[in-house]
C-alpha cells in the first residue's frame, strides 16, 4: 500500500504552528509516515507572538487552501497547526474556530470536536460559545448525534464494542433535578435513545468523576456538555499527547480524516525554539493511522 498523502496547514505564522511542524517533518519516524504538502506563510513573517489581521489572513487562507487539497483529492487527510482566533476576528473571518470552518466547508452538520490520548477520548456537545449559552444549545437530538458520533470514532480507531460515557451539565449530574432540570430532561433522554439503537450508552454520569473512571478504562469515550468541561481533563491526563480531531466530516461519501495538536499558537514562545512538537506529531501519527483504517 503506498504512503498516504497528507497536507498541513501551518497555523497563524505568528505562533508556534510553523516551528513544530517543522520539527515533527524533522522526526525520521514522523517524516516517513506519509508525503506532506504544506500550506502557509513563506519564513520571514513580521509581527512575531501576536495576534494580527496579517495572520489571520494568512492562516485562514492556509486551510481553505488544504481544504480545497483534499476537495479534490489531491491528498488523503489533513492537519492543522494552531490558529488564532483573535487573528480570525481581526481578519473578518467569520468562523470562531477550524471546526466550524470544516463543518461548513464539508457540508457536515453531523460533526464534532473529538481529543483523542493515551488515557482519554472526549467529544463535546457544544464548543466555542460563552458558558451562559450552553444550558440553551443542548438538546437531546445534538447528546444523542454526540453518542454515535463517538461510537463511530471508536470503532474507526480499532475499538470493540465502545462503552460511551455521557457527562452531566450541573454539579452531581443533577441530583434528581435539585440542581438543575437539564440532566434529567434532555441528556438522560438521548442515553436512553441511544441504547434502544444498540449502542453501549450510560449517564449522565458527574463530571467531576466520570473522566478519571474513563482513565480507569471504566469508559471508552465521554460525551463533555461543554469545552472546559471536555478540556481540562484532557490537557492534564494526556498534556501533549492529546490529538484534536474534527469527528464526522464527510466528502463526496467519503469520510475526511481531521487532526491537530490538542493546543493553541503559543504566542509567548513562538520563534524562541522552546514549543514541544510532541503533540504535532502525534497529529499527524493519528492522521496517517486514520487515513490507513479507512483505506482498508
Amino acid at each position: 500500500m503506498s504512503r498516504p498523502r497528507l497536507a498541513i496547514s501551518l497555523g497563524d505564522p505568528a505562533g508556534i504552528g510553523p516551528e513544530i511542524t517543522r520539527a515533527a517533518l524533522q522526526d525520521p519516524g514522523v517524516a516517513t509516515l506519509a508525503d506532506f504538502v504544506l500550506f502557509g506563510a513563506a519564513p520571514g513573517f513580521a509581527p512575531m507572538g501576536r495576534a494580527s489581521a496579517e495572520g489571520g489572513r494568512i492562516s485562514h487562507a492556509a486551510v481553505c487552501d488544504a481544504i480545497g487539497a483534499v476537495q479534490r483529492g489531491e491528498v488523503d487527510g489533513l492537519v492543522t497547526a494552531p490558529i488564532a482566533k483573535e487573528s480570525w476576528s481581526l481578519a473578518g473571518v467569520r468562523y470562531p474556530g477550524h471546526t466550524e470552518l470544516l463543518a461548513d466547508r464539508f457540508a457536515s452538520p453531523r460533526s464534532a470536536m473529538l481529543f483523542v490520548g493515551p488515557k482519554l477520548r472526549v467529544i463535546l456537545a457544544t464548543i466555542h460559545v460563552p458558558l451562559s449559552r450552553v444550558p440553551g444549545l443542548l438538546t437531546t437530538a445534538r447528546i444523542l448525534e454526540c453518542i454515535e458520533l463517538a461510537h463511530e470514532a471508536c470503532v474507526a480507531l480499532g475499538v470493540a464494542g465502545p462503552r460511551v460515557a455521557v457527562a452531566g451539565l450541573n454539579p452531581h449530574a443533577g441530583e434528581g433535578g435539585l440542581f438543575g432540570p437539564e440532566d434529567d430532561a434532555i441528556i438522560r433522554p438521548a442515553v436512553e435513545a441511544a441504547r434502544a439503537k444498540g449502542l453501549s450508552a450510560s449517564g449522565p454520569w458527574p463530571g467531576d468523576t466520570v473522566f478519571l473512571a474513563t482513565a480507569k478504562g471504566d469508559h471508552d469515550a465521554v460525551v463533555a456538555m461543554y469545552h472546559d468541561q471536555g478540556l481540562i481533563p484532557v490537557k492534564l491526563l494526556d498534556r501533549e499527547a492529546a490529538v484534536n480531531v474534527t469527528t464526522g466530516l464527510s466528502w463526496n461519501g467519503r469520510a475526511v480524516v481531521r487532526t491537530s495538536p490538542a493546543h493553541g499558537t503559543a504566542f509567548d514562545i513562538a520563534g524562541q525554539g522552546r514549543a514541544s512538537a510532541e503533540s504535532m506529531k502525534a497529529a499527524i501519527r493519528l492522521a496517517a493511522r486514520m487515513v490507513g483504517v479507512r483505506g482498508a
